[in-house]
This record gives structure tokens, sequence and C-alpha cells, in this order.
């Protein structure tokens, strides 16, 4: 097999990682955001130089990272990403889902600090030039 090819199931793990936020809808214009990228890309930071992400606690006292940005219409949107602790079933799918991944790139041959990593940027909307290159077809 060769290494940079990919199963079904890695890049549905992929796609779920990225996408399980989303679609986000802006409340005042209704523009929707289907992806993470896409509403990074097209939204922009509240203050030029500054990255939007603010780290607070939930009810329940666990982290969680706010992404603050401004949809194209003017209206500031939230976003937020609980971090991988997150005991709720959702959280706990996510975080297993992330584990069942991280195997299977290690098991490819990736390096397993890479692997985490650019598994990391995905969850971020970020994109991995890296994962892409598992992507593609054999």
């Amino acid at each position: 097999m060769n290494p940079l090819s990919i199963d079904a199931s890695l890049f549905a793990g992929l796609q779920a990682l990225a996408e399980s936020a989303f679609p986000k809808r802006c409340a005042s214009c209704g523009r929707v955001f289907e992806t993470a990228q896409q509403f990074m890309q097209e939204t922009e930071a509240i203050r030029r130089g500054q990255t939007g992400l603010k780290q607070s606690l939930d009810d329940d006292n666990r982290t969680v990272i706010e992404v603050f940005r401004n949809c194209p219409c003017g209206s500031t949107l939230m976003d937020f990403f609980s971090d991988r602790r997150d005991l709720s079933d959702g959280g706990l799918k996510r975080r297993e889902k992330f584990g069942l991944l991280l195997e299977q790139l290690i098991a490819r041959g990736l390096d397993p600090g890479i692997a985490r990593s650019e598994l990391l940027k995905v969850l971020r909307g970020e994109g991995s030039a890296v994962l892409n290159q598992y992507l593609k077809p054999t």
C-alpha cells in the first residue's frame, strides 16, 4: 500500500474533526459559514494584529477557547472550542476519533508529534499540507 494513500475512514475522520462545529450562521445577515476554513477566511480579526482567541472557563470549570471574528456585514461572531478534556458525550467522541486518526497516521509512518500537530491544525480549521498528502489518490 502506498504510504500516502488513505482509506475512507481516515478521510471521513479528518473531515469530521474539522467540521464538527459547522455550519455557523450570522444572526445579523444570515450568511452561512459551512466550514471552519471558510469561517476563518471570510471573516476578519476584531482588531488588527490580534488573533481573536480568548481562553476562558465554562460553567463546569473546563477550559474553552473562544474565537471572535467580524462577519463581512460587521457583526461580531463568536465560536468556542473545548479542550480535549471535554467529558461530554460529544467531547468523548471527538477525543476517541482524534486518537484513532492519530493511530492511523502513525501506522502509515508519520512521526507521532507531527501527526498530532497536523491533526490539531485541522481542528482549528487551518488545513494541513502534510495531511493533504494522505488524501491524494494512489
